[in-house]
């Protein structure tokens, strides 16, 4: 479809679509066996200026939006999952300084991950709080230079590779969510360790540890926007983001779709290719119309957001349900055409299928997610 992209946007999409090709196609079966974390392509990211995209102008980024960032993060999932949650996952980071810090913060930390030079990683979920994140035992204790950090965050995108933690804690137990404040932790600060790297299904090159915090001590300057606005921060920062998973749920279902169109143009069963065989034709083009789909309604949310709109939670959490959702059918239907070589891992299907699931499930699950858009259609009704 012409979704009348600018040329800055189709260079973006060019950029991004040739490291993919060159660089990440011909690693990531490495990649995801071995589980390492892809530190040649995010220099490739880095030197093509993707890193940039979405970072202020004033602060060494290029100042386009959250459209720009995931036309990028499509493409680059379109290849490879893994690779494009590690590229996006240092936005997630991100988003916490752009929205919530102060004019110094900005300055001090966005320029180096602007480069590439520095990874950001998102530090809220805990073994207690993932889909309640209010929940959050992690507990940040004012002194006079600032504040001690004491507890341990889980699956942590990015963990030990990142520089820069954008990180979550109470500063008032008895508050509930306004007793969260958000801080920034850099690497090498006395008290930041890392527990275990996480085994996982699917985006095995990307890194998830735990983070840990044992007095850990942070000075005051480091606090984002004011003691007990954290919450807010982080609930600002996934309406931001959410369109970058959708993003990434369709890179894995265009490049799921086109391995099994691929495969049946040229498989011959009977005597002919199975694409001729309405059974197999009628499923490539249910995976085509969804995948347009979902692309239609992510980067039309995207451009919403990047318009300036002052209330978008709804939509994006539209935006990351449909077209994670739309990953997981593709991906199956992907195996299914292919049968027992999608199977095998010496095809991509059975990849982008294990790649597809945590869409479902991060960022806020789907079942979250539907909540949270049932709660303003109530509200929306109630308005009028």
């Amino acid at each position: 479809m012409e979704y009348f992209l600018t040329e800055e946007q189709l260079e973006i999409k060019r950029l991004a679509r040739r490291i993919a090709e060159t660089h990440i196609v011909p690693q990531r079966e490495q990649l995801d066996r071995d589980a390492q974390f892809p530190h040649k392509i995010m220099a490739e990211i880095a030197e093509a200026g993707l890193p940039a995209i979405y970072i202020p102008e004033e602060y060494d980024g290029i100042g386009m939006g959250v459209l720009e960032l995931a036309i990028a993060t499509e493409e680059i999932s379109r290849a490879c999952g893994g690779v494009g949650v590690t590229y996006a996952a240092s936005a997630l980071g991100s988003f916490p300084i752009i929205i919530g810090g102060n004019e110094e913060q900005k300055k001090r930390f966005l320029p180096d991950i602007a480069s590439g030079e520095k990874y950001a990683a998102f530090c809220l979920t805990e073994s207690g709080a993932g889909s309640d994140a209010s929940n959050i035992q992690t507990v940040a204790q004012k002194t006079g230079d600032g504040y001690v950090l004491n507890g341990t965050k889980q699956w942590i995108t990015n963990g030990k590779e990142a520089h820069v933690y954008t990180v979550f804690a109470k500063t008032d137990k008895n508050k509930g969510a306004r007793g969260i404040s958000a801080f920034v932790v850099e690497k090498g600060t006395k008290g930041l360790s890392f527990g275990k790297k996480e085994d996982k299904l699917g985006i095995r090159c990307s890194a998830t540890f735990e983070v840990v915090f044992e007095d850990c001590v942070i000075p005051k300057e480091n606090l984002l926007g004011r003691e007990g606005g954290g919450f807010g921060i982080a609930m600002r920062t996934f309406d931001k983001s959410r369109p970058g998973i959708g993003a990434q749920a369709i890179g894995i279902a265009q490049g799921a779709f086109e391995a099994a169109l691929e495969y049946a143009h040229t498989r011959h069963q009977f005597g002919q290719s199975i694409l001729n065989f309405q059974a197999v034709s009628f499923m490539l083009a249910d995976m085509a119309i969804e995948i347009e789909a979902a692309r239609t309604l992510t980067y039309q949310v995207a451009r919403m957001i990047d318009s300036g709109a002052r209330h978008y939670g709804k939509e994006s959490a539209m935006c990351k349900v449909f077209p994670s959702d739309v990953a997981m059918r593709v991906a199956t239907d992907a195996i299914q055409i292919m049968g027992g070589y999608g199977y095998m891992k010496d095809y991509p299907a059975e990849k982008f299928f294990r790649d597809a699931k945590i869409c479902q499930i991060y960022e806020g699950t789907n079942q979250i997610q539907r909540q949270i858009i049932a709660g303003a259609l109530v509200r929306e009704l109630a308005s009028r």
